[in-house]
């Protein structure tokens, strides 16, 4: 596994803030979106992504966990503009995770996974510490049925998949959770630098992303849970 970090990002959506990038074989094989419709796989992010898996760019998770301790106090950060945690596609390295969690300390980080939680007991509760620490790990579902059993589950966020032309005036889960989505995909003046809203863990709506990048069909496929 290697980590790159980009200390201030040039992302128009994430702005200025420090931004990582973990190789593809951390990406669980049983998310739907994995070469059908993730975001992640287009250009130019796939580009710097391919660097990263042949380990050309970044380095161990050793490098990394140094890098983030470094970081100033308060720096709000995100883990994994494409990547999963630290983990074998099946199950989270906790050790891997936890040695992130501890570098984040006094920081504020906060990324997305696609890690089993629903089956998978050890992810369950690793991700779970995680967040109890205070590095907000966003359980990232594939449609809004998927949504309500992780938001049921009370370990992290939830964030989910939306169609690309869902229609947000009606946008609530079959158990009727508020579902909201994420600013920065409809207004120009917002970035994670200024919303934030996905590093919370209290008193939070499931973010909705809608589908979006080339293969956005695709995974507005997985997203109506057809």
């Amino acid at each position: 596994m290697y980590i790159s970090l980009t200390l201030k990002s040039g992302n128009a959506k994430t702005g200025a803030i420090p931004v990582s990038t973990t190789s593809a074989e951390t990406c669980p094989a049983t998310c739907p979106l994995k070469n059908n419709g993730c975001y992640a796989e287009g250009y130019p992010l796939k580009g710097r992504w391919d660097e990263v898996t042949r380990g050309e760019r970044g380095g161990k998770l050793s490098d990394f966990v140094a890098r983030i301790a470094a970081l100033p106090a308060g720096t709000f950060w995100r883990h994994n503009q494409a990547g999963d945690l630290p983990g074998d596609g099946d199950t989270v390295d906790r050790g891997g995770l936890l040695a992130i969690v501890g570098a984040n300390k006094g920081r504020r980080g906060f990324t997305y996974t696609h890690y089993d939680v629903l089956e998978n007991k050890e992810n369950r509760a690793a991700i779970a510490t995680a967040n109890a620490q205070g590095f907000t790990v966003n359980l990232s579902a594939n449609h809004l049925e998927h949504a309500d059993k992780l938001a049921a589950l009370g370990i992290a966020p939830v964030v989910t998949v939306l169609p690309h032309d869902f229609d947000a005036r009606k946008t609530t889960t079959p158990a009727g959770r508020t579902v909201v989505q994420c600013p920065a995909t409809y207004r120009d003046d917002v970035t994670c630098a200024t919303c934030q809203l996905c590093q919370r863990q209290i008193n939070r709506a499931i973010v909705g992303f809608p589908a979006h990048g080339i293969r956005k069909k695709r995974a507005t496929i997985v997203a109506r849970n057809a």
